[in-house]
């Protein structure tokens, strides 16, 4: 059993083992900041600067012509947008009217658009004008009758949109008639999960939830963060469940300057970074990758940058020594799940980092690995099973799946899916997805395992690791490489390598080099279209 003494202990009496959820709404954090830090930087987009006191009430005005609109506490709001101020203005308008938001990634073709507007049952979208006509085309199989158009630029699209975000915020006045919310009970936001274990399910996540997580995270980080003061490097999306939580929602919670970029682009974040001077970044590994291996990297300015979080998937320890040498950001590698808003795990500021962990829960989060069979019984420090979770930050369920919300949330406590096991400090490892397991002629062989060792070889940038059918083992281990720039390797060289530092049964048996591998949004290196793509040959 995790010895749950010794990770408490890792807390100095500084930091709270446990907070207390505040009993207000998520808006109200807006309103707060807006109150002790009106003439603060709250936004910066594009030279553009926007301050508490203007966001607020822009918030306000959004909210407001929602009402008129005929929005309801209980409607779902649709935001389908990248990076940049109308989506905060929208999330937090919403949010005021007791809407719920449902998040949409703007890379959703047509058939994935529309499950997820028809399962929130959305009835206003606010979507970037260039997919206009891609909401258009679902529109009659949906519930919507509201389609407002954020431009961000001069459009040259040739269609009339319903209506643009300018106008429909000349509709509002900023006098919102109040809404009762229950922070506990009501959902704040339906976070749809990316399908990759089965069809895609919207998380509802209460203000609770999403307020208990931002707490926690201040507490855990507060000693590294200086209120009033930060800025935060937003490139990772605002409508991925870390950008919102470590992104926008802390960046509020603290009144620091988010400074949003749409997209991530190499040249331009560099260039940002150097404009700016961002002080803290939340990212995942394909970022720190990009930024480590850049050529102009010592030449940034990234010395600015003091506290990086890295999440969405595990950090290669080679990848994470690298990036701090170069510049001299501290990175605390986390651990979450959009069924819990999403941060339960991270590498601590105040005590010892351990390279290739998650970390330590944060405040009021327990945890604990349990068997692999059904799931009753907790193993030992050391040994592998599912990890479960429980804390204030855990969802309420998954809308309108009640047995799907029953397999997940079992007795107060959330199964991950996520293999995983324990040291005697309470630290916290992740070896993989349960369903990534591959298993070869009766080994199990866990992918993270040899992508580390891969990692480490001088010419690999990036690496993944999944099982192919075997007739006679019954899977063998596949890698797929990107090299660095100017850096050759072949199969062989690389399957040596391996063998000179892994067991004889994780060697890859397959190498295929590739000049990029296929990612989610946030750049997070997508296993399954890998393994569908073979199935699929």
């Amino acid at each position: 059993m995790m010895n749950e003494k010794k990770w408490l202990s890792a807390y100095p009496d500084s930091i709270s083992k446990d907070i207390k959820v505040p009993d207000f709404p998520m808006q109200t954090i807006l309103q707060n900041a807006c109150q002790s830090y009106p003439n603060n930087t709250a936004i910066t987009f594009y030279g553009q600067k926007i301050k508490y006191q203007e966001l607020f009430l822009a918030s306000q005005v959004f909210a407001s012509a929602l009402q008129k609109k005929g929005i309801q506490k209980g409607d779902r709001v649709a935001i389908m947008l990248p990076n940049c101020p109308q989506y905060v203005i929208a999330y937090y308008g919403a949010l005021t009217t007791g809407a719920i938001i449902t998040q949409i990634n703007p890379m959703l073709v047509e058939r994935e658009l529309q499950h997820i507007l028809q399962d929130s049952g959305a009835v206003s979208i606010v979507v970037l004008d260039g997919l206009y006509p891609k909401v258009k085309s679902v529109q009659r199989d949906t519930n919507l009758n509201n389609i407002i158009a954020v431009s961000l630029q001069p459009s040259k699209a040739v269609f009339q949109p319903d209506v643009s975000f300018d106008q429909f915020m000349e509709m509002g006045d900023g006098n919102v008639e109040p809404v009762a919310i229950d922070p506990e009970h009501d959902i704040a936001v339906l976070q749809y999960t990316g399908g990759t274990t089965g069809r895609s399910k919207g998380a509802m996540l209460t203000h609770g939830n999403i307020l208990a997580n931002v707490v926690q995270c201040y507490e855990f980080f507060k000693h590294e963060l200086k209120v009033g003061s930060e800025r935060t490097l937003s490139i990772i999306p605002l409508f991925h469940v870390f950008g919102m939580t470590s992104a926008m929602n802390l960046s509020i919670y603290v009144a620091g300057d988010s400074i949003m970029l749409p997209r991530f682009e190499i040249d331009e974040v560099l260039e940002t970074i150097k404009r700016e001077q961002p002080t803290t970044f939340p990212g995942v590994p394909t970022m720190y990758v990009a930024l480590t291996n850049h050529p102009k990297a010592d030449e940034s300015g990234m010395g600015s940058i003091r506290l990086c979080n890295s999440g969405s998937a595990p950090m290669p320890v080679e990848l994470l020594r690298e990036f701090e040498r170069k510049s001299g950001a501290k990175i605390l590698e986390g651990y979450g799940l959009t069924e819990a808003s999403p941060t339960t795990h991270c590498n601590p500021a105040f005590a010892e980092r351990k390279p290739g962990s998650v970390g330590i829960g944060v405040p009021s989060t327990e945890y604990k690995v349990m068997d692999l069979g059904d799931g009753t019984k907790e193993v030992a420090p050391g040994e592998m099973g599912e990890l479960v979770i429980k804390g204030p930050q855990v969802m309420k369920g998954y809308w309108n799946m009640p047995e799907e919300t029953a397999a997940t949330l079992r007795n107060g406590w959330l199964y991950t899916g996520d293999i995983a096991k324990i040291d005697e400090e309470g630290y916290l490892f992740i070896v993989d997805r349960k369903k990534d397991l591959i298993i070869a002629s009766g080994y199990n062989i866990y992918p993270r395992d040899v992508e580390e060792v891969l990692y480490e070889h001088p010419a690999v940038r990036e690496a993944v690791v999944i099982g192919v059918p075997d007739a006679y083992r019954g899977e063998s281990v596949k890698a797929v490489l990107v090299l660095k720039d100017e850096q050759v390797a072949s199969e062989r060289e690389i399957i040596d390598y391996c063998r000179a530092n892994l067991a004889p049964y994780k060697v890859p048996h397959f190498v295929e080099f590739r000049e990029e591998l296929p990612k989610t949004n946030v750049g997070k290196i997508l296993r399954r279209a890998l393994r569908e793509e073979l199935s699929n040959k």
